[in-house]
């Protein structure tokens, strides 16, 4: 048996260490930019980064991360591993509580999980959750939720049993589907629980306003058990599609932290602002998703890899993007740990060759300069997803001949029109991995998946995925995730496009950033200094 100890306090301590000796402003209220409004901040419904970010505020998992993206311990103070790794035994901290002064109990986490696999809550996460003990069946329906391999054995003691070990498990339950609730919080206001006055969080903050396509409004929470260290005393999400406007409102001292920047400003950001501009990795892939279940590419991979082929990848991060992307020709980015991302032969060809050979494709799927494909392209209101989407559409009608039809949507009708599968063609997607494991990204293509808008379905690539996660072996888990991404790549339900880099403007106010892979970035870490550091 294997046993965590908190011994994170050194490195938090080293974080935090450097500006002790600063002096803080009067007044700490941060104010961060946070792409698109959220379509809500219930834990187990919830998708995208702009709910995310907020919801790793107001709420805390098993486990949680620091600054720098390790893992710690979260409402759980501890844990123990069983020697085969199936068995995880968490001890919750004796003072977490909840926002309205109730203790967080193992119960509670119970109650969470369940919630997060019960068919009924609707979620399009719960296939994340299927490394736990009959969570497949209970989410299909099979079994009650009941069944899910969870208890508490007291009120502070959590037992969760996973059907296979699972090498990212601590990792998955920083991830929102994991998040308690509060049972009587639920029971009372059904889905109007997550609204301000009726949420009851578990987190360093609480949510206190929400004025949709303006702001939310978060406050800490007096009741965290990790308060006292907590030196914000609110936290303002902006929501900001227009990504010049944001700079703007940073440059006037509005925001202190911005979601992105307009890629058109990059060389005017790089010769005036440089010192508080932020470029760093990040997990996550750009591609465009292809309806592969409606016309004119269902049945039809001879037509998706004339397009794949036909986009050149090196012109678009170079001149278009320009921030260090990494083209992708693969679906796992690289560095992903214990894995090997699979690339096509046809990416190491020059880009003549990949265009001959991808209107060799577009011909055999019956197009040409008398019928040429006309498509929709799909992509969320955003200024930098219209330049790649104006870049893309004029590759593809150089290159093929293709007409594409430009269509943006907010992003709550976006993600509507991409589930409903009924009108979408080329759309639009990023995946940001939940997790430092190759499965994390692997799964978004598994039928059952509730993300997965390509509506992609292969018997065999899902077998491989369901062998991969009960296979103890790490040598062989790898090789079964690698050749689920080789059939994935011949296939083609998705695009690669690039693999991402964060990217943002951080006022030298702020002090307790660090860039992390996953660029996760909780504000419980941070302060906000009286002058410049």
């Amino acid at each position: 048996m294997t046993q965590w100890l908190p011994a994170i306090g050194f490195l938090l301590a080293s974080l935090m260490g450097s500006a002790q000796a600063l002096e803080l402003a009067q007044e700490q209220v941060l104010h961060k930019g946070n792409g698109a409004e959220p379509q809500t901040l219930d834990p187990h419904k919830a998708e995208g980064v702009p709910s995310s970010n907020i919801l790793r505020d107001i709420y805390e998992g098993l486990t949680s991360k620091a600054p720098t993206g390790e893992i710690i311990p979260g409402a759980a103070e501890s844990w123990e591993i069983s020697e085969a790794g199936r068995v995880y035994t968490f001890t919750l901290r004796d003072d977490a509580r909840w926002s309205n002064g109730d203790p967080v109990l193992a119960s509670d986490f119970v109650f969470g999980l369940r919630r997060s696999v019960d068919p009924a809550t609707l979620s399009k996460y719960s296939q994340i959750l299927s490394s736990i003990q009959n969570a497949e069946a209970v989410i299909v329906g099979d079994k009650p939720p009941e069944a899910l391999g969870v208890k508490a054995l007291d009120d502070r003691v959590l037992q969760v049993t996973l059907k296979a070990p699972t090498p990212y498990f601590l990792g998955l339950l920083t991830h929102s589907s994991t998040y308690p609730v509060h049972a009587a919080s639920v029971r009372e206001h059904g889905d109007r629980f997550s609204r301000p006055g009726n949420l009851v969080s578990n987190g360093a903050f609480v949510l206190d306003d929400w004025v949709v396509q303006s702001h939310i409004q978060l406050k800490k929470n007096p009741y965290y058990w990790g308060a006292e260290d907590v030196v914000l005393d609110e936290v303002y999400y902006h929501a900001t599609e227009d990504q010049s406007s944001e700079l703007k409102r940073f440059r006037a001292g509005e925001l202190h932290w911005t979601n992105e920047v307009p890629l058109a400003q990059v060389r005017w950001i790089r010769e005036n602002m440089s010192e508080q501009f932020h470029i760093s990795t990040y997990l996550g892939v750009y591609y465009y998703g292809f309806n592969v279940t409606q016309p004119p590419f269902k049945d039809n991979p001879d037509l998706r890899r004339a397009l794949t082929m036909a986009i050149d990848r090196e012109i678009l991060t170079e001149k278009v993007t320009r921030l260090g992307e990494q083209p992708a020709y693969s679906w796992v980015p690289p560095g992903v740990n214990n894995y090997q991302a699979q690339v096509p032969e046809w990416a190491s060809w020059t880009q003549e060759e990949r265009l001959a050979e991808a209107r060799r494709l577009y011909a055999k799927a019956g197009y040409g300069d008398k019928n040429p494909l006309r498509i929709e392209l799909r992509y969320n209101t955003s200024e930098n997803h219209k330049k790649v989407a104006v870049a893309m559409a004029a590759m593809l009608k150089q290159a093929l001949g293709v007409r594409v039809n430009l269509i943006n949507e907010e992003w709550k009708v976006f993600l509507q029109t991409r589930k409903q599968k009924r009108i979408t063609q080329l759309f639009r997607a990023g995946w940001i991995g939940d997790y430092d494991d190759a499965y994390t990204f692997a799964e978004l293509l598994h039928t059952k998946h509730g993300i997965n808008d390509s509506g992609y379905s292969n018997p065999e690539y899902d077998a491989l995925l369901e062998q991969a996660s009960i296979e103890a072996d790490e040598h062989r888990r790898r090789e079964l995730l690698q050749d689920a991404e080789r059939l994935l790549l011949e296939d083609l339900p998705i695009l690669p496009i690039y693999f991402y880099v964060s990217k943002r403007m951080i006022s030298p106010l702020v002090d307790g950033y660090a860039p992390n892979i996953m660029d996760h970035h909780y504000s419980k870490n941070f302060r906000l200094l009286a002058t410049p550091q």
